[in-house]
């Protein structure tokens, strides 16, 4: 369902972006992943984000990328281009050949390293709104910018009408929810082991990389938590059940067991010490997905962890699929 509280849908993928064995861009293998991902269960793919490598990637790249899954999905999905930069004028430019290129949303990533004060912050995201003919999601990852989107800051720009969304991933429960109850803006759990928390005190749902391998068994959890009681299904599993599957549940609690279901394998690709990016792109070769390599500096991950997280993997799509 699309709505003013979930204007990309609830289910994103933060896609890879796949290349080929010598590192270019993979225009078939795009095509190829996001079918797939929409096929199993994604209302939205947000593209050129920090899982798809946007920092090793040249502007031509990102909009041929957004070019072609467009073409392959964007009568179906809601394709979000990440334009963010740490220069205003750079993050202009990016943003008008997304919307060129077809896409549907922008993620615009709060500016790096020179660390603006709020005032600035605020002022940067402005420009790119008042620009813009196509809604904005901010994304908020201090982690990695150095910089906070304050509550404060977002309450501000939310009276913008084509600011409307958040890609949180502050770590600050309390601050998303006290946005959430004072504005319209769409909260989107950047971080996976907050989907459900963050859903239930009124987020929109989830921008996901895991989701890259396991759409289904994420999206069960969303379905599970708004089924209230009865029978939750995002339908067929297929022979390797990367859709997930139908499965009773007693209403929250069962949201509750679907999410505590693919928490290990959320651990494992997030929170082992490598970048989402290398054990997505671990994980969708051992599937035999469209991936690739990764690009430097970053490394591909070791056979040992590509194999336990296929292990992993395995164990949540079938627990998933009963």
């Amino acid at each position: 369902m699309t709505t003013s509280r979930r204007p990309f849908g609830r289910a994103l993928c933060a896609m890879v972006t796949p290349f080929t064995p010598s590192a270019e861009l993979d225009r078939a293998g795009a095509r190829t992943l996001a079918r797939r991902l929409v096929d199993r269960g994604c209302d939205g793919l947000v593209l050129n984000g920090t899982s798809g490598e946007s920092a090793t990637t040249t502007d031509a790249e990102k909009t041929a990328l957004i070019e072609a899954v467009c073409a392959e999905v964007g009568d179906r999905a809601h394709v979000i281009a990440g334009v963010g930069s740490a220069d205003t004028r750079h993050t202009l430019a990016l943003a008008r050949a997304a919307e060129h290129a077809g896409a549907h949303g922008l993620l615009v990533v709060t500016p790096y390293y020179s660390r603006p004060p709020q005032a600035d912050v605020e002022a940067h995201f402005l420009r790119i709104a008042e620009a813009a003919r196509v809604p904005l999601m901010l994304y908020d990852i201090p982690a990695r910018t150095g910089t906070r989107i304050e509550p404060a800051t977002l309450i501000r720009l939310a009276a913008h009408p084509r600011v409307v969304a958040v890609k949180d991933c502050a770590y600050d429960l309390a601050g998303s929810s006290k946005v959430i109850a004072r504005t319209s803006l769409a909260y989107y759990s950047g971080c996976e082991e907050l989907n459900l928390p963050l859903y239930a005190v009124g987020g929109a749902g989830f921008v996901s990389t895991v989701a890259n391998v396991a759409p289904g068994p994420l999206r069960d959890v969303l379905d599970a938590y708004d089924s209230g009681t009865g029978d939750c299904a995002t339908g067929g599993t297929g022979t390797n059940g990367t859709a997930g599957g139908a499965y009773r549940t007693d209403g929250r609690a069962g949201s509750v067991r679907a999410h505590q279901r693919a928490l290990p394998l959320i651990e494992a690709m997030m929170a082992s010490g490598l970048p989402g990016t290398v054990t997505a792109k671990a994980l969708l070769g051992r599937l035999g997905l469209p991936g690739g390599p990764v690009r430097e500096p970053l490394r591909p991950a070791g056979r040992e962890t590509a194999d336990g997280l296929l292990g992993l993997y395995g164990e949540l799509v079938g627990a998933a699929a009963t």
